[in-house]
């Protein structure tokens, strides 16, 4: 167990909240923006992977589905090989999978074995990079995490806006396996932002406290990786339901938008730029939105506000349905991206104000498994309806009915179970913190347990008053 001691945050560390924790965070820049806009950059090859293999619609939209499951759905897994091994290692090997996966893709001669290598086995290598850059993220900032949670998830739409023009160009220069190629060889700068995660060490006059300071280590039971006793909480239900019916529709419009331009007619380049202009929409619709959550009127109502950005999304995705020309689709991806970042922004937010503080870590755990299987199912759902219709407007139907279904489920939960419990989560882990903080935890024992999964998917308790647009809300 060495190796993970030296590789978290030690007894007695303090959070630089600066120094090489820039670095950290511009390495967690970059694998967030892979993790979260690879999905959807990937769609652009799917008119030349229909043509090459003779296949479907939905047949081609496993592909994101694959990777997002397995970024959602293998969170476990990275977080238990990273306390054995430690966060370096393990996005170590997670960038050597991801690009990998892409140069095997491109040497595929059925759509299966892409299924294979660009769906699992690049999936699993940006869930293992992508788990880690939290721990580090919150591990290098304490005052500070919530501007870094900020910058990070920026690199999601900032990626969104170069991956899928990228891409086109490359399928017009070198075909759609060159552009696999390539996209391989981009992927291994995973390795070198996994070579910026340098552990933290005690200072010298740290040790010298510890010296001081030094208490026999208390043994206490070990915390549970995952807690199940959440579900006996209604209000975590009824969120997991509306949530997990979101993500039926949420990804769908993303993955489809480029092929519907290229079906009116509409240019490829063109029709690439459209994802550009919804990504850069949500880099500002993130920030302002957990700006406008975090205030004081808006605070006690922070799930009414999630159920409203579920709805704009909803109507969004209904109103893109009458778009039939250039100017129709750019004003859907304008909408659909502020949308799209309010609920990014507001998602676990409102998680956090249902379940509190100390059920928090296990709560989206159990979320993202549920949302995992969701994922799986949205995208070639909408595609095998694309294959029976030959319509993109049912697509859109479908996609905006289910995000509106999801709205008012929370709506109606929220009024009836969850209302309560808005305002306790602010005082509660104040007390919680004086008492026992993850630091101090660390101190106590000596070596790192399941305490650190949890730790990197705490939002900074001594600044509950804010709110944190973090990665894991981009899905």
């Amino acid at each position: 167990m060495g190796v993970v001691v030296a590789d978290g945050k030690g007894p007695g560390v303090q959070a630089p909240d600066g120094g090489w924790g820039w670095a950290v965070l511009v390495g967690c820049f970059v694998i967030t923006g892979f993790s979260y806009a690879f999905p959807k950059a990937v769609s652009v090859y799917f008119k030349e992977l229909i043509k090459e293999f003779h296949i479907g619609y939905s047949d081609t939209a496993w592909i994101s589905s694959i990777v997002l499951a397995m970024l959602y759905g293998t969170g476990p897994i990275s977080s238990v090989l990273v306390n054995r091994f430690g966060c370096r290692p393990v996005m170590m090997v997670g960038g050597f999978f991801a690009s990998a996966g892409m140069i095997l893709g491109s040497m595929c001669t059925s759509i299966i074995q892409i299924y294979l290598t660009v769906g699992v086995m690049t999936g699993l290598g940006l869930a293992l990079n992508f788990q880690p850059s939290l721990i580090m993220i919150n591990r290098y900032f304490d005052k500070r995490r919530p501007l870094a949670n900020g910058l990070t998830a920026a690199g999601s739409p900032v990626f969104l806006c170069t991956l899928s023009p990228l891409g086109q160009i490359l399928i017009k220069t070198y075909g759609w396996r060159g552009g696999f190629l390539i996209f391989g060889g981009l992927l291994l700068n995973c390795c070198a932002c996994a070579a910026l995660m340098r552990p933290l060490l005690p200072s010298g006059k740290e040790k010298a406290k510890l010296k001081e300071e030094k208490v026999t280590p208390v043994q206490k039971p070990k915390m549970q990786l995952l807690d199940c006793s959440v579900f006996k909480d209604r209000g975590f239900l009824i969120y997991t339901i509306a949530a997990t019916v979101m993500v039926f529709g949420l990804f769908v419009p993303p993955v489809f938008v480029v092929n519907y331009a290229k079906d009116l007619g509409i240019p490829d380049t063109d029709a690439a730029f459209l994802l550009s202009i919804l990504g850069f929409v949500d880099i500002f619709a993130r920030p302002l939105c957990g700006i406008l959550a975090g205030t004081k009127f808006m605070r006690p109502r922070c799930a009414y506000f999630f159920a409203f950005a579920m709805l704009f999304n909803g109507i969004t995705d209904l109103g893109g349905s009458f778009a039939h020309d250039y100017a129709g689709l750019t004003v859907f991806c304008i909408f659909f991206g502020m949308s799209y970042g309010m609920v990014g922004a507001l998602q676990f937010e409102v998680l956090m104000a249902i379940v509190g503080t100390q059920q928090f870590p296990s709560a989206i755990g159990l979320v993202l498994l549920m949302e995992a299987m969701a994922v799986l199912v949205g995208p070639p759902g909408a595609g095998k309806l694309l294959d029976y219709t030959k319509v993109y407007r049912y697509v859109f139907y479908l996609a905006g009915s289910e995000v509106v279904l999801s709205a008012l489920i929370m709506t109606l939960g929220n009024y009836f179970c969850i209302r309560g419990k808005a305002k306790p989560p602010e005082t509660e882990p104040k007390e919680d913190v004086q008492e026992v903080r993850p630091g101090e935890l660390d101190q106590e024992q000596g070596t790192v347990e399941s305490v650190e999964v949890e730790q990197f998917l705490k939002s900074d308790t001594e600044e509950n008053g804010e709110i944190v647009p973090t990665p894991e809300t981009s899905v």
